[in-house]
């Protein structure tokens, strides 16, 4: 199965570094690019591309907002963001938006490809640095009333959604709980149902939006 990219960033530069470095992938393709965020919207409208890789400040229409308006109309897009370390509300209103991972634009080329091909799956890409950063703005925030769905999961999902919340890897959580990376997979599909989520970027924020689980 061949993962459709739609890059979309200000630097025509930026753009086609990305294109050349992908297009040595056999199983990845830049199917369109993007110089601004109306662009991107345009683009993700008419070809259903499988990962974005969104620049955040872009003309027109930054990247947020074109996240916000391309996951309204398509639930299945996953959105990469392309970010500095240094830029953390812009991490934080990403998340908010349903990005769900993020990326140097100064990675190594082997974490990008990699990147595309874990959002792509379906899992959120957050490094123990970002979830760090988005555990201290949350912590710090008003908390808002516990999820929806909160009360159906069962002990051991609760115990793989706080180790989600630390930024473990599923071969991570099985080391911690002693289960395979299959039965990792099984509750984290399971509670991300029970509590209507798209990832575990999502899962993330909602955990600390509401306080569920406090760090001392």
């Amino acid at each position: 199965m061949t993962v459709r990219v739609l890059v979309a960033d200000d630097q025509s530069m930026v753009r086609a570094g990305f294109r050349l470095l992908l297009a040595d992938e056999p199983d990845i393709e830049v199917v369109a690019e993007a110089s601004n965020g109306r662009e991107a919207v345009v683009h993700a409208a008419r070809l259903h591309p499988d990962v974005i890789l969104m620049d955040i400040r872009m003309p027109e229409l930054d990247g947020l907002e074109a996240t916000r308006r391309i996951l309204a109309t398509d639930t299945t897009a996953r959105v990469l963001v392309l970010t500095t370390f240094d830029l953390d509300d812009y991490v934080f209103e990403a998340l908010r938006a349903g990005a769900s991972g993020f990326v140097l634009k100064d990675d190594p080329p082997e974490q990008l490809i990699a990147a595309v091909r874990t959002i792509a799956a379906g899992e959120a890409l957050l490094s123990p640095a970002v979830t760090r950063r988005v555990i201290r703005h949350f912590t710090s925030a008003r908390h808002q009333s516990p999820p929806a769905g909160l009360s159906e999961l069962t002990a051991r999902e609760l115990e793989v959604f706080e180790l989600i919340t630390r930024g473990l890897s599923n071969a991570e959580i099985g080391r911690e709980l002693f289960i395979s990376d299959t039965t990792v997979k099984t509750h984290v599909t399971r509670l991300l149902q029970k509590l209507g989520l798209r990832d575990r970027a999502q899962a993330i924020v909602l955990a600390y939006q509401s306080g569920l689980f406090e760090q001392s």
